[in-house]
């Protein structure tokens, strides 16, 4: 009778640990205004495997696609492109998706992204499986000087 305990608890902890390869914190979606047909969301990636992986998109029911974009220098001038292969997520450490650097991009939102609404969207990496997160949708938090993104273009 005490090996099934055992083997229960052997089962729940591999569940565990499979869950914790990839860990989300601090995820939230900028609020849009009405009419906008993209949106941003950020968060902090921690890798915690022994192998590299990377972020190559994503779903949301808010939006057509959900791709993975950074901010690029075109000739002085800051321009957001999609990352070809993905954000990479370094084995061991975390990466800061962020205004200004790499960030999930909504394209073709369905409705406006108020402030307070809960976006639901499932995270698709390289190696790792799927992960599903609830992010809140916030202003640009005041303490990250480099959050406006006023006068940014967006090109493919």
């Amino acid at each position: 009778m005490k090996k099934i305990p055992a083997i229960l608890l052997a089962a729940a902890l591999s569940q565990t640990a499979w869950a914790a390869d990839i860990t989300v914190e601090q995820p939230w979606a900028r609020a849009t205004v009405e009419g906008m047909t993209m949106g941003g969301a950020f968060m902090n990636i921690t890798n915690n495997t022994g192998k590299n992986d990377f972020l190559i998109g994503g779903s949301s029911a808010v939006a057509d696609k959900v791709e993975v974009h950074t901010h690029v220098n075109d000739n002085g001038v800051m321009r957001m492109r999609e990352v070809a292969g993905g954000i990479p997520l370094k084995a061991g450490q975390t990466t800061e998706l962020k205004p200004g650097s790499y960030h999930i991009m909504f394209m073709g939102l369905k409705k406006q992204l108020k402030l307070g609404d809960k976006v639901e969207v499932t995270l698709k990496f390289k190696r790792a499986k799927p992960q599903t997160v609830t992010m809140e949708v916030q202003n640009v938090p005041k303490t990250n000087g480099n959050a406006d993104s006023h006068g940014m273009k967006h090109t493919h």
